[in-house]
Formats: structure tokens, sequence, C-alpha cells
């Protein structure tokens, strides 16, 4: 069967700027537009699925704060939208790194989930941990409030890298249930399209939380899913890959022979739901590829079974870090799978994970990676 597409189109987010990546559906050749907003930090940048035009993009730095950008034509033009996001209801408190309990905070805007079929419907994941929703292209927010009076709110606390809500996946079969995760929370689970929420965290085990069934307090890095089977979750944790078959109500350990399982990204084939891809990290303190060679691993079993996939990839002396918006997938023909660095390269496969080669190298740190096939 011949690709109908004609255009893949790669968002990449950096901490110095954002850059679009497009090819034909070969992928051989890549044209490189940007940097957009030189200078900025983007946390995300993604498409909308019902307008692959339609654009929308989050900037920050700490001297001139937070701003959703908006655009229409691809990502050739842009335009600010309003960024008053404001907790609703009683403040609250959530547990600071010392056990304090301190106020939330609004800081910045983790990652950004268009609908499915309203490019002007999106849901926005912040830190401090909070899910916001506009229905009007970004011309307001309103906070998803029932997630931050989850009765475990108080217990929330800050990872490394922020107390921030990072992963937001929406069922395709069913809007109402939207599954995030936050770090250092957990995972939940809303089933009525964000009005209530539950902590979908048993199963998972985690170092230094007494409770070993603990409701909440699981440092989550990312968690993916096939959209063909959405109740099917894979995660990242801060140590261990887990799996769950019922859309988070439990979850088990599918690590396996990974030769670490530390890291950041997890991500699913395009066609093959019980192929999965991690790229492994040495340890929570040394976040660089385990004897300095880069290594993305993939089962093809849904987890336990992995393989080293390096062909095209540095296998010495590399020192880069992969996080945890920073791999995605195609719907070409033959899938690609797509992740940047901290080193600044973006690494492309157009056959499935077999073989590798650098896009496009020295951008600054990249901090997500979205791909659009059109």
């Amino acid at each position: 069967m011949a690709d109908k597409q004609n255009i893949v189109r790669v968002l990449v987010g950096t901490r110095k700027g954002a850059f679009v990546l497009t090819s034909d559906h070969k992928r051989e050749k890549w044209d490189v537009a940007g940097p957009h907003f030189a200078g900025w930090e983007i946390y995300h940048m993604k498409g909308s699925p019902a307008d692959p035009n339609r654009l929308y993009l989050s900037q920050h730095t700490g001297w001139h704060g937070q701003v959703i950008q908006r655009s229409d034509d691809g990502g050739v033009t842009w335009n600010a939208v309003d960024n008053k996001f404001v907790y609703e209801g009683v403040p609250g408190t959530h547990q600071h790194y010392d056990g304090t309990l301190r106020p939330w905070e609004f800081k910045r805007v983790w990652h950004l989930e268009p609908s499915l079929t309203d490019p002007d419907t999106v849901l926005a994941g912040v830190e401090d941990a909070a899910i916001f929703k506009t229905t009007d292209g970004g011309k307001s927010w309103v906070e998803l409030a029932g997630l931050r009076q989850h009765g475990t709110g108080p217990q929330w606390q800050p990872g490394a890298g922020g107390m921030c809500l990072h992963t937001i996946i929406v069922d395709p079969t069913n809007p109402n249930r939207i599954v995030i995760a936050i770090s250092a929370a957990g995972a939940f689970r809303s089933d009525d399209g964000g009005v209530s929420w539950k902590a979908i965290n048993r199963g998972l085990r985690s170092q230094y939380i007494p409770d070993p069934d603990a409701e909440v307090g699981h440092c989550v890095h990312h968690i993916a899913a096939h959209p063909s089977r959405p109740k099917v979750l894979f995660m990242q944790k801060h140590w261990d890959v887990m799996r769950s078959d019922d859309a988070g109500d439990n979850w088990h350990e599918v690590s396996g022979n990974l030769p670490t399982d530390f890291g950041f990204v997890i991500d699913v084939h395009a066609h093959e739901p019980e192929t999965i891809y991690v790229v492994p990290i040495k340890s929570d303190h040394e976040h660089f590829p385990l004897d300095g060679k880069l290594q993305v691993f993939r089962s093809r079993t849904g987890g336990n079974e992995w393989e080293a996939l390096t062909n095209g990839l540095p296998q010495h002396d590399c020192y880069v870090n992969i996080l945890r918006d920073a791999m995605a997938v195609d719907t070409c023909e033959s899938c690609g799978i797509y992740f940047g660095t901290t080193g600044g390269q973006v690494y492309a496969s157009s056959n499935s994970g077999d073989s590798w080669n650098a896009i496009v190298r020295d951008l600054p740190p990249v901090l997500s990676v979205e791909v659009q096939t059109l």
C-alpha cells in the first residue's frame, strides 16, 4: 500500500527557542525553520489533530514569565493568546521538599494537549500541578479545579524539575476519560471530563515512601498509550517501567532485561500497540546513558523483553539526556520514531528504530518533540 502522507512536520521545543523541521514522507532531507522566540524556553509545542496548521506553544523565561502562542499557518507566524491562568476556589497548600506546606503558585505551562476534534479546545498542564482548559483557541483559560482539590493535594511535592503536570492523555473513544501525571504525586484519571479525579497508582513502588501502597507521592516521569487501546497505559517512572491494562487501576512492572530502568521518555509504535520504546539513563543522579552509549530500547511484547537499538547512535563518550516530552512517533506506513537530546540533536528513525540518524544537530538543549504526519 502506498504511503498517503506527503509531509512530516517535527515540532521541537528547546531552551532557547522553537524549531519546525519539515520533510516529505521519505524523511531523508529536512528543512529547518527557526528559532522562533529565540532566547525563550519552549516547554512544549503541539499541533491540533483537527486542524494541523493550528499549533500551540508554551514559552517561558524567568524574567518575562509565561506566554502561550498560537499559529494558524503551521508555525510560519505566531500570535500571543491570553495567559491568565488563575487557580480557582480555595488556594490550599502542597508539600515542599522540606516537608513544609506551601501555597499553590502558578509558574509555567509544561504540556499542551489539543482536542482530537476541535482546534479551539486545548488542555494545559501547569506547574504548580494543575490542569486548565480553553475552548476558544486560547483566548481564555479555566482551571479544572477538581484535580487540585483532590483530598491528597497537601501530600503532593515537587520533583527535581518542579511540581509539574507534564502528561495529558485523552481517550479517543471516550473524551471524558483523561489520564494525567504529576511529578511528584503520581497518576490520576477523570471519567467525567475533568470534573472529578481519582488517583491511579496501585502497584507502583517508590523508595523513601514508608507505605508501599501509598495513594500518592510517586514520581511518574511520563505515560504513553496507543489510540487503538486507550486503556493500556505504559509508564516510565522514577525507576521502573510499568504497564496497566485497565486504564491505570492496576500497574505491574515490565522493566524486564533493561540494563537500567531509570529514564524519562516512553512511547508506543504508531501501528503496533505492543511495541514500546524507552531510553534508559544511568541513574537518578547521573542523567546520562549507561557507559556513554546512547541506546534506545524496544520491546515488541509490551514490556519485559527488550532489545537495544544502536545503529546510527553514538556508542562512546555520549553523555546527553532525553527529557520526558522529547520523544514522538509519526504515522507513516513505516513508522518513524524521533527523540531530542540535551546536546541539541534530534535523532530520527524511519524504520521503527532499526537505524537512526541525526536530522538536525547543535540546537539548544531539547525540551520537547512532537510530530505531525500531514
